[in-house]
């Protein structure tokens, strides 16, 4: 079973999220393109440290992949394709953040697998 703070994909969705929370202080943004990288960024982070507290939490591996898809979209959605370093953070870290969590769910289902054992 995969101990606490250990994992490195919940380590990575944690620096994913604080980079798209901090990107609106160094790129150009509008309004709705800045909070939804605020919002969506801590939402990563926060989904990040919750796994790496207790990695056999598997809806937050699957949490992690909506953010991800959330994110990856948002520049459509929201307005801000035409905003390049807003929108390609946004595209970049939503992938990564997406692939983190497919690759941590199998071992987030082994370790809740291990603990559905002790009962």
């Amino acid at each position: 079973m995969d101990k606490a703070w250990t994992r490195w994909q919940d380590w990575a969705e944690v620096v994913l999220g604080v980079v798209v929370l901090l990107t609106p202080t160094v790129a150009d943004t509008t309004t709705g393109a800045m909070w939804t990288m605020i919002v969506l960024g801590a939402l990563i982070a926060i989904d990040g440290l919750v796994s790496l507290a207790a990695p056999a939490v598997v809806y937050g591996e699957w949490f992690q992949i909506v953010l991800g898809a959330l994110l990856f979209i948002s520049p459509w959605v929201i307005g801000y394709s035409d905003l390049t370093g807003a929108a390609w953070t946004s595209w970049v870290a939503g992938v990564l953040t997406a692939a983190a969590g497919a690759v941590a769910l199998p071992a987030a289902n082994a370790a809740h697998s291990g603990l559905a054992g002790q009962h």
